[in-house]
């Protein structure tokens, strides 16, 4: 494996690609249509670290309140030193699919990235749904890795890769364009469908956010890439112009 592939997923994956133009940009415009005011309660879902906790505790202001809600005991203390001192914050462990709220106590509810890993993302949704008052706010923003383009060795090459990631890497992955029906179905009423579509033109950055090396070798261990098929995607990623895409959607919806 070329050195440009990282071995294993680093520890502070999440707040790297929160950092990067990437997530800053996608980031930046989600807290925008989030519309937070002051004194608006908003609850992050699956706040891992922490990376939107900051920005929503000061649009919110002194007199609103946000809360991180995590399942990852670890992630819920990376997030409470995050905040630490933060008085409008408060972080717990919790589950997406039973929210410790009560129904109609926020004004605005975030996801980022998480109901592709959860068992039942409509059940999560539901829950927001729950959640929200009359004329609450939730905005969410899921991958769809049925969109993954990536400029590989040949046809077949490039088939088995996908097919690997969407079939076994990521739980639900084509939750991006089931979104917009999952939350109808909560009945929140969807205002706006916003697709932004990351493009990486060089290896090593499309690795630090797609794990390119790291799902490649998962695929030959599982079969969909034999020995010779590896080999050719290896070589190709790590000496031909590189290309690779994927879509994330961020649906807008109001209770």
């Amino acid at each position: 494996m070329a050195d440009i592939f990282e071995a294993t997923r680093p520890d502070d994956y999440l707040m790297r690609l929160a950092a990067s133009d990437l997530g800053r940009g996608y980031k930046a415009m989600v807290t925008a249509e989030l519309a937070l005011a002051d004194g608006h309660t908003v609850v992050d879902v699956g706040c891992g670290p922490g990376a939107d906790l900051l920005a929503f505790s000061a649009a919110v202001g002194a007199d609103g309140l946000v809360v991180g809600i995590d399942h990852d005991v670890e992630a819920v203390e990376a997030a409470r030193e995050r905040v630490a001192g933060t008085r409008n914050v408060t972080v717990r462990t919790g589950d997406a699919h039973e929210l410790d709220l009560d129904a109609g106590s926020v004004d605005r509810a975030h996801t980022d990235r998480v109901l592709q890993h959860v068992a039942d993302p409509g059940r999560a949704v539901d829950e927001i749904a729950r959640v929200l008052r009359p004329g609450g706010r939730a905005v969410l923003a899921e991958p769809d890795w049925g969109t993954l383009a990536i400029d590989g060795p040949d046809r077949a090459t490039t088939h088995a890769y996908q097919a690997y990631v969407v079939e076994e890497v990521v739980r639900n992955a084509w939750t991006g364009r089931q979104l917009p029906a999952l939350a109808a179905r909560s009945g929140l009423s969807v205002r706006r469908v916003v697709p932004v579509t990351a493009v990486f033109r060089d290896v090593g950055e499309a690795d630090a956010v797609l794990g390119l090396g790291r799902v490649a070798r998962r695929a030959r261990g599982a079969g969909y890439l034999d020995p010779d098929a590896y080999e050719r995607w290896v070589a190709h990623l790590t000496t031909a112009a590189f290309f690779a895409s994927v879509t994330l959607f961020v649906v807008v919806a109001d209770r």
